[in-house]
C-alpha cells in the first residue's frame, strides 16, 4: 500500500513538472531534479534555524558549546554597542569618529537585518550610505579616494568637527505595463550632496548609494571554496545562455595579496574579518589592526587633530575577533510553506525564467571554517557570488576593483521573505529603490533582461505565485 501511494505521488509530481515544461519550455532536466529535492534547510543541517519571528536573523547556530556560546553573546553585545567619543570612562569602547555614519553596527543592520533608504520626513540616512571616489584606481586596484572626502561620505561627526555633508534623495517615478495590461511603477533615485563641510566634491565625483545588507549566513558564504565559485564563472558566455558571471579580485589587507572577492554589494571584500574592520573604519571612524589609520583625510585638519585621543587601535583584536565570530555563528532561517501549491508554482516559474542561472540555489561549503557546523554543508543561498552586468538602469558608474559600474554581485535570497516582519519594511536592491519584491525583479536588465521580459509576460496569478515563492525563502 505504501509503495502504491509513493508511486502515485511520484507520478503526480512528474505530471505537474511535465505540464510546466510544456507550458514554459524552459525547464531543464537539472531544474526538474532541483524541484524534486526542495528542502527547508537553507543553511544546511547544522546552520538552519527555525525561530521564525522578529529575531529570525539573530539566532545562533544550533548546539554551540559553552565557550562559543559565550563568545557569541559577547559579540552580540559588541554588535549592539554604541561607541562614544574618546576619551571616555570606558576606554575599550571609545574612539567614535571624528567622522562617522552611525555609532553602532546594529544602527544600520537592525536585528542583523537589512537597511532601507530614508522615509518621507526623515532628513538623515539611518541605514544607507554613499560611497564616493574619483576616476582611477588606488595602489591595490580599488576605487581611488577623493582627495578631500575619501571613499565614503560621513554625515555625522563628533562635537567640534564639521560633518562631511548630507545626502538629498529625489525620486523619479515612471509607469509601465505588464503584457496583460496591468500597470506598475518603478522609482529611480538621484542624489545631491548638500551642506558639504570641506568644499565642493568636483565634477568628476563617482557616487554609489548602498543600504546595509543582512549579516546572517556570511560564515557559510565565506566558506564556499573559491574553485567552486569560479566553476560557475563564464565571462565570455561560452555556453551562449546570455549569463556572463565574473569574479571580482580584491586586496586582502591581512595577507597583502589579491584574493577572490565574495562579500559586499560588489564582492569587494575577501572575508568577513576584513569586511567588519572596514565597516568599523568607514562607518564608525574606528581603527583596527587591519585599518590602523583614521578615516580623516589630510585635508580635514580638525578631524586629524581629534584622532590623538584614545588608545590605538580603537577596536582591539579580541573585540574584532569576537564580532567576527558572532556574525559567523548566525544561523540562516529555514524555508517556509514548501508544500503550498502557489509557492510550488512560483518555484517552477523561478526556474522557467532562468533566475537560477545567477541566483544559484545550491552550493556546498568547504572545510575552511574553525566552526564545524559551517563545514561540508549543502546550503541554499540562491547566489553564485559572482558579478553580473545588470544593465544601465541599475548602474552606479563607479568601478570597484574589477567590478564595472554596471556590475553587481548576485545577492543571496535566503531569508528575503522575512525582511518585512524583521525589519518592518519591504525595500530591496542595493539602494532600496524597489518597494517590493516584484519591483526588484522588474529592475533587472543587462544579463537578466530575458528573465525580466519573461516575468512581464506572465499573467497576474503567475506573478503573484513567483512572489509567494520568493517570500518562502
Amino acid at each position: 500500500m505504501k509503495r502504491r501511494y509513493l508511486l502515485m505521488g511520484l507520478l503526480g509530481l512528474a505530471i505537474v513538472l511535465g505540464i510546466a515544461m510544456i507550458q514554459y519550455g524552459r525547464l531543464s532536466r537539472e531544474d526538474v531534479t532541483r524541484l524534486a529535492n526542495r528542502t527547508p534547510l537553507s543553511g544546511g543541517e547544522a546552520a538552519t534555524v527555525f525561530e521564525i519571528k522578529q529575531t529570525a536573523f539573530a539566532q545562533p547556530l544550533k548546539n554551540l558549546d559553552g565557550k562559543r556560546r559565550r563568545i557569541f553573546t559577547a559579540g552580540d553585545h559588541l554588535f549592539n554597542t554604541q561607541w562614544v567619543q574618546a576619551p571616555a570612562s570606558v576606554k575599550t569602547l571609545d574612539g567614535l569618529g571624528p567622522l562617522f555614519n552611525r555609532n553602532s553596527c546594529s544602527s544600520c543592520h537592525l536585528r542583523d537585518g537589512r537597511g532601507r533608504p530614508p522615509l518621507a520626513g526623515e532628513d538623515q540616512m539611518l541605514s544607507k550610505l554613499v560611497r564616493i571616489s574619483i576616476p582611477g584606481k588606488d595602489l591595490h586596484g580599488g576605487p581611488l579616494p577623493h582627495p578631500v572626502y575619501g571613499t565614503q561620505l560621513q554625515e555625522q561627526s563628533i562635537l567640534g568637527v564639521p560633518a562631511e555633508g548630507r545626502t538629498q534623495i529625489t525620486w523619479t517615478e515612471a509607469t509601465h505595463q505588464f503584457q496583460d495590461g496591468d500597470s506598475y511603477a518603478l522609482r529611480q533615485p538621484s542624489y545631491e550632496m548638500t551642506e558639504l563641510g570641506y568644499g565642493p566634491l568636483g565634477p568628476d565625483i563617482q557616487l554609489s548609494a548602498r543600504v546595509a545588507p543582512a549579516v546572517f549566513g556570511l560564515g557559510l558564504l565565506e566558506n564556499i571554496p573559491a574553485d567552486q565559485i569560479l566553476s560557475h564563472a563564464d565571462p565570455e558566455d561560452t555556453n551562449g545562455d546570455g549569463i556572463s558571471g565574473r569574479p571580482n579580485y580584491v586586496w586582502d589587507v591581512e595577507q597583502g595579496a589579491r584574493r577572490l572577492g565574495r562579500l559586499g554589494w560588489k564582492a569587494n571584500q575577501p572575508n568577513l574579518k576584513q569586511q567588519n574592520a572596514g565597516a568599523f573604519n568607514g562607518d564608525m571612524g574606528l581603527t583596527t589592526s587591519l585599518f590602523p589609520d583614521s578615516n580623516c583625510t589630510a585635508a580635514q585638519r580638525g578631524c586629524q587633530r581629534e584622532t590623538q585621543y584614545g588608545d590605538q587601535p580603537e577596536v582591539q583584536d579580541p573585540f574584532l575577533e569576537k564580532l567576527t565570530t558572532y556574525i559567523s555563528l548566525l544561523g540562516v532561517p529555514a524555508r517556509r510553506h514548501l508544500n503550498h501549491p502557489r509557492v510550488q508554482r512560483g518555484e517552477k516559474l523561478f526556474y522557467a525564467a532562468q533566475c537560477d542561472r545567477c541566483h544559484l540555489p545550491t552550493q556546498t561549503t568547504g572545510n575552511g571554517s574553525p566552526h564545524p557546523e559551517l563545514n561540508q554543508q549543502v546550503i541554499h543561498a540562491y547566489t553564485d557570488l559572482l558579478l553580473h552586468d545588470m544593465g544601465e538602469g541599475l548602474a552606479d558608474r563607479r568601478p570597484d576593483f574589477e567590478a564595472s559600474g554596471r556590475e553587481w554581485r548576485t545577492p543571496p535570497l535566503w531569508g528575503i521573505g522575512l525582511v518585512e516582519s524583521v525589519n518592518k519594511h519591504s525595500f530591496f536592491l542595493h539602494d532600496g529603490r524597489a518597494r517590493n519584491l516584484m519591483e526588484a525583479v522588474l529592475w533587472h536588465g543587462g544579463e537578466a533582461q530575458s528573465s525580466q521580459s519573461f516575468v512581464t509576460a506572465l499573467p497576474r496569478s503567475d506573478r503573484q505565485a513567483l512572489e509567494q515563492f520568493l517570500k518562502s525563502l
